[in-house]
């Protein structure tokens, strides 16, 4: 593992990070078809480029020798402000990982997701949060590993009759 490096995501990783995009897309459309279109991604090339740039969405990647990409992280930083309800807290919002499927069993997305750690308490987050699909119980295994928790639980019920577009 020590010719892989995490680093913040730099314009020249898109292509990579869009290979990953596709595979995440993947993975939810296998599981859950009614709701992902999939093949897809869920932002382009141009978009990626924007949220690189915004301090407010740091992008982590890790790297082989080659400066392929073998994983990313995308994270969104949030804040309550002034809520009735809810505490004035800093959030990392934890919008995607994924490691690629040729590079995983190589502790990867351990290593990732312990940047990220590092980077929210440097920058002086309250807590990490993240959203994962019931759907992918490998996600789960891996996030319970990481120590993570649930906040809060999203719950549905699907219409009999929307069935039939299945």
């Amino acid at each position: 593992m020590s010719d892989m490096k995490i680093r913040r995501a730099e314009i020249k990783d898109i292509p990579g990070i869009l290979k990953l995009l596709i595979q995440v897309d993947m993975v939810h459309h296998n599981g859950r078809p009614d709701l992902f279109k999939g093949p897809a991604t869920k932002y382009n090339a141009e978009e990626l480029a924007v949220i690189i740039a915004d301090e407010n969405t740091p992008v982590f990647v890790c790297v082989d020798e080659q400066e392929k990409v073998l994983a990313h992280a995308f994270c969104i930083s949030k804040q309550e402000k002034d809520d009735p309800v809810l505490t004035d807290i800093r959030t990392l919002y934890i919008d995607d990982i994924c490691v690629d499927e040729e590079a995983r069993g190589k502790h990867i997305g351990s290593m990732i997701y312990n940047e990220v750690l590092r980077y929210a308490k440097e920058q002086g987050f309250y807590n990490i949060t993240l959203n994962v699909w019931s759907c992918n119980p490998g996600a789960v295994k891996f996030y319970e590993a990481m120590g993570l928790i649930p906040q809060k639980i999203c719950m549905e019920k699907v219409l009999e009759d929307k069935l039939e577009l299945l």
